[in-house]
């Protein structure tokens, strides 16, 4: 990466700051400054993001990017602070958490009109750091990069890395390792754990500020919305249909997010904090990766009950600015909230019908057992997850008028139950009325062929942080930025792990 020559640009500021939230929310937060890298040097950077984001790619690509992303430099325009926010970790409830090791720089708004945050990660100890050390280390930084971009090109809501860097220094873990530092773009960084921050100190004037704050940012039309209970209930609906979603769509790839406290919900409903996330190889419901997840309580099958359970604890945050009648509040946030598992089941009928070339519509309603059927098959056979749904769309019927073709399944081994299911696929497939060719589009669509696998993942990784070679992180993202492609030079990426390193694979909370 070079260093843009010197032009009119360099007078303007590199990333269009507004810094909205440290304007309007100054008490959540404490001012704080990076701690600069004494050595940087590139690992990453976000090209395709930056544009996206309207942003000068040779410029923050360049030399003085890396000095900007790096800490060594002020990010001309920015305002950085430390966020404060509370959080349900695992259940237990702490006061005061807070960004230990993250600073907001700002928020900004791209040329569309479009407003989103930016963050480091691994930039120092702050107000918040409870004696730690504030950095971060290559292998966390880089899986943060590997898991956006996947999540990103599956279609599904996510915080992405803009820019990663070595920063020169080592970082002790069990053991030291060299370390790094990230900055990550975010729809913004509202949790629900920054409601329960104020909540728990009973700051009910502050509350209102923060609601608003997140209205305005993420539900504007609910702005002018009252009287006060009316608004309230709105914007738990919103965030409750945005995580319904959300979730689904983890579950449609087989994604554990590991560590689904309330501080790691976003009002947004964009996935956020990498650390313990894995995806399951072989379809197993109570699959769990993260090493401190001992009782499953954020296994695979969980994550729609702890993702109400959450949003309870969203709705308890925000009882005050319901009204003075406290039992009526109570009594409308949980009618609001038992809304969710309907809301949930709906977002995920959608996702796994889809999985399986079929849509919900007038003129035809699938089987509802047919997808937890073919999961079952799938269950018994120990088969992958992915690769199971992926060989659908060639297991297609050759015309619409011939359910009985093609042949079997390539991982199911149960033969005759799945001849039994695929007939019945067939027959939906049939009622809708599509060419062949378009169920197989639309199959592939839908389903990928790479994902994020986790022994490719820490393989990657390993040679990065061990090694400094960056080659395999680099081909590994090339396919995860391409996941519905088949592309030969990519297709070990696309195999199963072995079943050996799948027993014992865990998951840390490393960064």
């Amino acid at each position: 990466m070079t260093e843009t020559a010197a032009g009119p640009s360099e007078a303007q500021a590199p990333i269009p700051f507004d810094n909205q939230f440290a304007r309007e929310l100054p008490e959540a937060g404490v001012p704080a400054q990076a701690q600069p890298s004494p050595a940087p040097s590139w690992l990453y950077f976000n090209a395709p993001l930056a544009q996206e984001l309207g942003l000068d790619v040779e410029r923050l690509g360049g030399a003085q990017g890396l000095g900007w992303f790096s800490g060594q430099l002020a990010v001309p325009g920015s305002q950085p602070l430390a966020q404060a926010y509370a959080g349900h970790q695992f259940g237990g409830f702490s006061p005061q958490l807070g960004d230990g090791r993250a600073l907001l720089l700002g928020d900004a708004i791209t040329p569309q009109g479009r407003r989103y945050d930016l963050a480091f990660k691994g930039s120092g100890p702050t107000a918040f750091a409870r004696r730690g050390d504030g950095k971060a280390a290559v292998g966390p930084v880089l899986r943060e990069v590997l898991m956006g971009e996947a999540l990103h090109a599956l279609g599904l809501p996510t915080t992405r890395v803009l820019a990663a860097v070595r920063t020169g220094e080592s970082v002790r873990r069990e053991r030291l390792l060299p370390g790094a530092m990230l900055t990550r773009v975010a729809a913004s960084h509202l949790r629900v754990g920054t409601f329960e921050f104020f909540a728990a100190r009973q700051d009910q004037a502050m509350l209102r500020r923060v609601l608003d704050h997140a209205l305005g940012r993420h539900d504007p039309d609910l702005l002018t919305l009252g009287p006060a209970p009316d608004q309230v209930l709105a914007f738990l609906e919103r965030v409750q249909q945005r995580q319904a979603r959300l979730v689904a769509q983890w579950m449609g790839i087989g994604f554990l997010h590991g560590v689904m406290n309330t501080d790691n919900m976003t009002i947004s409903g964009e996935t956020i904090d990498f650390g313990p996330c894995a995806l399951m190889e072989a379809y197993e419901p109570e699959a769990v990766f993260s090493s401190i997840d001992q009782y499953g309580r954020y296994a695979y099958r969980a994550q729609p009950g702890i993702a109400q359970w959450n949003l309870a604890r969203l709705a308890e945050s925000l009882l005050s600015l319901m009204g003075e009648d406290a039992e009526r509040a109570i009594e409308l946030a949980s009618a609001q909230l038992q809304r969710f598992p309907a809301q949930f089941a709906e977002a995920w009928r959608e996702v796994f019908l889809a999985k399986l070339g079929l849509r919900d519509g007038p003129h035809s309603s699938p089987d509802d057992a047919l997808v937890q059927d073919f999961l079952d098959l799938l269950q018994q056979a120990r088969a992958d997850f992915t690769l199971g749904f992926h060989a659908l769309a060639d297991l297609l019927p050759a015309a619409t008028q011939e359910a009985d073709a093609p042949g079997l399944h390539p991982l199911i081994v149960d033969a005759p139950a799945w001849l039994a299911w695929r007939q019945r696929w067939h027959a939906a497939l049939i009622g809708q009325g599509d060419a062949p060719q378009q169920q197989r589009e639309r199959l592939r669509r839908t389903n990928p062929w790479i994902v994020p696998r986790n022994h490719q993942v820490e393989a990657a990784l390993s040679a990065a942080s061990d090694q400094g070679d960056l080659r395999p992180f680099e081909r590994l993202l090339a396919g995860l930025r391409q996941p519905f492609t088949h592309d030969a030079a990519l297709s070990d990426l696309a195999q199963a792990a072995p079943i050996e390193f799948t027993a014992r694979y865990q998951t840390f909370c490393g960064t």
